[in-house]
């Protein structure tokens, strides 16, 4: 794996409106120094107009006047932080039900979910809406921040109840790396500095938590893959083919064959952005030129083997946005990689009950639901199942007149009981 790519971890923040969210993002970089004086002054001044009194940590991420005014975060706000082991990309996802669009967004990119749980109130329907759409996406390590232990007087019983509960929701959903930390963000206990009130407690802290974990999960799958963006005319003559590397290093000298076409070829140079070079690993955009003058143009594929499946018919779990029903016979655009194509529903099969965390027979999916479905599109897609590759099994599905994003959508199965895994 790349340098670049195990240093910097992607975290997405996870949970209910109202369960601190925001508030132990702002302590981590608040206490590991990453704002400037003007930053902690315009939330100094935030708080003020508020009138809460203290520092507000949670302005730090909710920079909308809507967010501020209503006291809840609606758009997805991203932070990049640094310490001395490591770098992050920090998404600060939405609690409220109604912005669940905006969390899947947050989500889709992410090594690692961190969970923020009231620990007196426990796991609510969203916090498990968020939890199943995170294992959905392919996130399979969470940091959990049971939060908020000071409004039960450090009770380790309350933890441990805690506890029990999202271990019981990550096992049905199939993560198995789950790390639970008590933490009072508001206070800063356990979140960057060990706390006092917790002498029962012997784990990490939040940010300890954070710096051992993995990175460059969301991109590990087998086979290179780098959906063409851009055709460039070279200098001279010829053409190359732009686009970003996903799943293993792609190298010079690779033979990879173009998709749909089918059509061989060998890699014979490469070109990033700092100049020519002889692999590229995931995440990095390049240039490609090959051994043999193809009619590619964006939309198509180039991948090495195993190779992925050219089809016109999709089973695909969804996570529905749209305010009406989403119905056999509807008609979308689908977005997957660097092509977009229309589609139709033929079907929809099931949806996924975020309570029991069971499948159930479904002929709609409402909004917010997520569900399994039949799409049959009107030009080839070139796809792998999303729990082996994350960037050529993902896709969203668009409103056609209005051009809104409707739904995010996983080519397979969703690996909840019940289903079986077969595009």
């Amino acid at each position: 794996m790349d340098l670049l790519t195990r240093d910097l971890l992607r975290v997405a923040t996870i949970g209910s409106v109202d369960d601190g969210k925001s508030t132990v993002i702002g302590r981590l970089l608040v206490d590991t120094r990453q704002l400037f004086d003007d930053q902690l002054e315009a939330v100094a001044h935030a708080s003020a107009r508020r009138g809460v009194g203290d520092l507000d940590l949670s302005f730090v991420t909710d920079g909308l006047r809507a967010e501020r005014e209503q006291g809840i975060t609606i758009d997805v706000a991203y932070r990049y932080a640094a310490t001395p082991t490591r770098k992050f990309i920090i998404a600060d996802c939405p609690g409220h039900v109604q912005y669940t669009r905006n969390m899947a967004t947050g989500a889709s990119t992410a090594d690692l979910a961190l969970m923020v749980l009231d620990v007196a109130r426990g796991l609510k329907e969203q916090t498990r809406r968020h939890l199943c759409i995170a294992a959905l996406l392919g996130v399979r390590a969470i940091v959990v921040a049971i939060n908020k232990m000071d409004t039960v007087r450090w009770s380790e019983s309350a933890y441990s109840a805690a506890v029990d509960e999202v271990a019981t929701a990550a096992r049905e959903l199939g993560i198995a790396d789950v790390t639970c930390v008590p933490t009072s963000a508001l206070l800063g206990d356990n979140v960057v500095a060990a706390s006092l009130h917790t002498p029962w407690y012997v784990g990490p802290t939040i940010l300890d938590a954070l710096e051992r974990s993995d990175a460059g999960a969301w991109d590990s799958a087998e086979g290179a893959r780098l959906p063409i963006q851009w055709v460039l005319r070279q200098p001279g003559g010829g053409r190359s083919y732009a686009g970003m590397v996903s799943g293993e290093p792609l190298a010079v000298g690779d033979r990879v064959t173009l998709l749909p076409a089918g059509i061989s070829t060998t890699v014979t140079a490469l070109r990033g952005p700092s100049g020519p070079r002889d692999a590229a690993p995931a995440g990095v955009a390049v240039d490609v030129e090959l051994a043999d003058d193809l009619d590619a143009s964006r939309g198509d594929l180039l991948a090495r083997e195993p190779l992925p499946t050219v089809t016109r018919e999709l089973r695909a779990t969804v996570c529905w946005f749209g305010d009406e029903p989403l119905r056999a016979g509807a008609r979308l655009r689908v977005k997957h990689t660097t092509r977009s194509t229309p589609a139709i529903v033929e079907a929809v099969e099931s949806r996924v009950d975020v309570e029991r965390l069971e499948i159930e027979p479904a002929d709609a999916l409402a909004t917010n639901d997520i569900g399994v479905v039949r799409l049959r599109t009107a030009d080839p897609l070139v796809v792998d199942d999303y729990a082996q590759h994350r960037v050529t099994g993902g896709f969203i599905l668009i409103d056609p007149v209005s051009n809104v994003t409707r739904a995010a959508g996983m080519v397979g199965d969703p690996g909840l009981p019940g289903t079986s895994a077969r595009a």
